[in-house]
This record gives structure tokens, sequence and C-alpha cells, in this order.
């Protein structure tokens, strides 16, 4: 048998439509403030920036890479603390195999290229001295730069300029960050205007009932989009330290989350942001590589002198002192265009002994509910209210749609028949 609830007259269907309607403008008003959080990347429109959109966390890019990296190394980890780890005899030993490797090669490139004829011609037994001093010098070489590396760390390194360069050029990578550590709180967000919604949404069949003004579901319409984005915010981020009532306990949910935020947050900012990739390609390729190079440059020109010094007054006599001082130049350099290459076999060892991911997720833990809110929420906190107008705007334009499409007879009595 038919249940009788199918044969309801179209009115009360059009009634019942309102809760409906109006958990579909809360759920649809909320996901698409969330999606102009982020999206699109780059500004899309005419006369920036009043006739288009760039998502919030792009547009400010370089404010919300500030706060993070005032986290981050304010609060979290040090450029003097990530390096205090490395052991300099265990990193000579780590890349000891490449480095022989590279002692050899460059004696042969250089010499040959100063002493075409003397060197091939020298006694095997010179040439293997000459490399066999030099390899036993090298990683001796290695651990009084790492020690100096070590010592003069803020000189060398900024991790600050690193982390904003690469958020800031890569605006991909920070939204991945917000959207990855906020998911959850995304979810909600858009869940949240559903329910919100659906509850209003009675109060306005109810009220529509007995009353039916014209502007009442337009005036219904904003109030969804309005409010629904509004108590979503204020639900993630308020209370903050938790309001225990009997057996519940009230406070935002991305405080009560902490322990996995962190998690997550800690392990993009590792894998993606403060990686040993990063962090040497800044050393050696950043603002401050000069510095870096010009002390390997004396350490390994000092080390030249050394392993020639009883052979150089044959050189000096041979080929004269400025000779000797282009090669001992150009040993400097060899070495200092291999030293990339040469401390990429680093990577897996720093990223083992810097321990970033765990140190960031130990100390995001402990962080006070304040300080975890500074995290993610100020750098957009001031264009909130962007996003709760849009909402409205949204839910004002579709109560003007129900308007029209749902109860069109009302429409007809003030504005007219449209077609």
């Amino acid at each position: 048998m038919t249940a009788d609830w199918l044969h309801l007259s179209a009115d009360t269907w059009r009634y019942l439509s309102l809760p409906v309607i109006s958990a579909l403008v809360g759920y649809v008003t909320n996901v698409v403030a969330i999606r102009m959080m982020f999206h699109p990347i780059e500004f899309r429109g005419v006369a920036r920036p009043w006739l288009g959109w760039q998502g919030i966390v792009p547009r400010k890019a370089s404010k919300m890479t500030g706060i993070a990296v005032d986290t981050i190394t304010e609060s979290l980890i040090t450029e003097a603390e990530m390096f205090g780890r490395l052991d300099p005899r265990e990193v000579a030993t780590e890349i000891e195999g490449p480095l022989m490797v590279m002692v050899d090669d460059v004696i042969e490139t250089v010499m040959r290229r100063h002493y075409p004829t003397l060197w091939p011609a020298a006694p095997e037994t010179l040439r293997r001295a000459v490399h066999a001093r030099l390899r036993a010098a090298a990683p001796h070489v290695v651990t009084r730069v790492m020690h100096e590396i070590r010592a003069n760390i803020r000189y060398l390194f900024d991790l600050k300029s690193m982390i904003t360069r690469l958020l800031v050029r890569e605006k991909t990578l920070l939204n991945r960050v917000f959207k990855e550590t906020g998911r959850d709180e995304f979810i909600f967000i858009g869940r949240s205007g559903a329910y919100f919604g659906f509850a209003f949404g009675l109060v306005q069949m109810a009220l529509w009932v007995f009353f039916q003004p014209w502007w009442l579901l337009p005036l219904f319409g904003l109030i969804v989009g309005w409010a629904t984005n509004w108590l979503a915010l204020k639900m993630i981020f308020n209370p903050k330290n938790g309001i225990q009532i009997g057996r519940w306990r009230l406070q935002g949910l991305f405080f009560r989350r902490q322990n996995e935020v962190a998690a997550d947050y800690g392990a993009l900012v590792a894998d993606h942001v403060i990686t040993p990739e990063h962090i040497l390609d800044e050393i050696t390729h950043g603002p401050y590589a000069d510095k870096l190079m010009a002390m390997v440059r004396r350490e390994v020109g000092a080390t030249v002198d050394d392993t020639l010094r009883v052979a150089r007054p044959l050189m000096n006599w041979t080929l004269g002192e400025h000779e000797y001082q282009r090669l001992r130049r150009d040993a400097e350099q060899e070495v200092v265009a291999r030293m990339p290459a040469l401390l990429e076999r680093l990577t897996g060892y720093a990223k083992q002994r810097m321990a970033v991911r765990e140190t960031l997720i130990e100390r995001l833990q402990s962080l006070t509910p304040a300080q975890f809110e500074s995290m993610l929420r100020p750098a957009f906190e001031e264009d909130e209210w962007i996003l709760i107008a849009v909402g409205a705007a949204l839910g004002f334009a579709a109560g003007w749609i129900q308007l029209v499409f749902v109860f069109s007879s009302v429409f007809e009595q003030h504005f007219g028949a449209l077609w």
C-alpha cells in the first residue's frame, strides 16, 4: 500500500522543501567559502584587485609564510640546533668513499692541467705519495669545515629566508600545508553548514506557514549563508582551553585535534619544506654560499700547501711561484665545484640526525592553545569577514531563487510574472 505521505499536496511539499534547501544552501556556501580560501592560485579577473579573485592563502603568501616561519624558527627549531646535531667526524665518515674519489680526480685534473708533460712523467712513487697525503688530509678538512659551519651557522645559513622563499615561490605547497593540516576542520565547516542550515530552515518553514512576506526567503537565505560560516569558524577555534560540563567537554575542534594536527604539520614541513635537500641547496647556492665556499677554499689551499711543501722548491724552480699560486687556486675551485654533488651524499644522514619531523611534532604538541592557534588562523583572520560575506551573498541569492521558482505565486503577487 502506498504511504499516505506520498500524497501530500504540492503546497505541503514546497513547505517541506524549505529546510532541505536551507541545508543545501548552508553546505554549498560553506564549501564555496573554503574553496575561495585556496583557489585560484593566481588572480583571475580584471582591474585587480576589484573585479576578480585570488585565494586568500596564495594572495597573502608572504604574510602567511611569515607567520609560519616565525612559529617554526622561534618556537620549534633553529639552524644552530639542526646543525649542532651533525657530528663533524661522522660527516667525514659518511662521505669518505666519494670524498676519496673526488680527491683523486681533482689531483689528476689539476696536475695534468698545469704540468701536462711533467706530471705524467713523474715517478709513480711521487704521484702515489701526493695522492696518499691529500687523501689522508681530506677527512680532516671536512671535519674542520663542519666545525666552522656549526660555529658560524647564523652567518652561513638563514632558515627563515629559506622557508620564506620556498613557500612564497611555491604557492601550491603553501596551500597544501594549510589544507592538509586543517583537513578535518574544513570538512566540519562544510557539514556544519548543512546541519545549521537545516535547523534554520525549520524555523523558516514554521514562520512561512503563518507569515509570508516576500522578503522572508531572501532574508533567511542571507542569514543562513552568514550564520553557518560564522558558527563553523567559532566552533573550530572556541573555546581554546575547553570547558567541562558534566560528562561533556566543550573545546574548539582545532584544539581537540592538537596532537593529530601537530603530526600532520610536522610531517608536511619536514618532508617538503625543511628537507636536507633544501638545506644543502641553500648552503651551496643560497645568498650566503660565497662565505661557505671561501671557507672551503681557505682549508683546501692550506692543505695543498702542506701536502706539497716538500716539492714546493722544485715546483717554483720549474714553473715559478706565480704558476704555483694558479695551481693552488685551480685546486680550490675544482673542490668548490664538486662540493654540491659531494654534499648530496649527506641527505640520508642529515635527515636522521637533524630529526626535523620528530622535533616539530613533539614541540607542536606541547604548544599552548594560544601559540597553537597562531600557526594557522592569524594570517587569514582579518579576511574571514570576506568568506562570511560571500556566504551571506550566496544565501541571499538562493533565497531569491526559492521565492521565484518554488513560491512563484508569492513573487508574482508583489512583482508580477517574470514570463
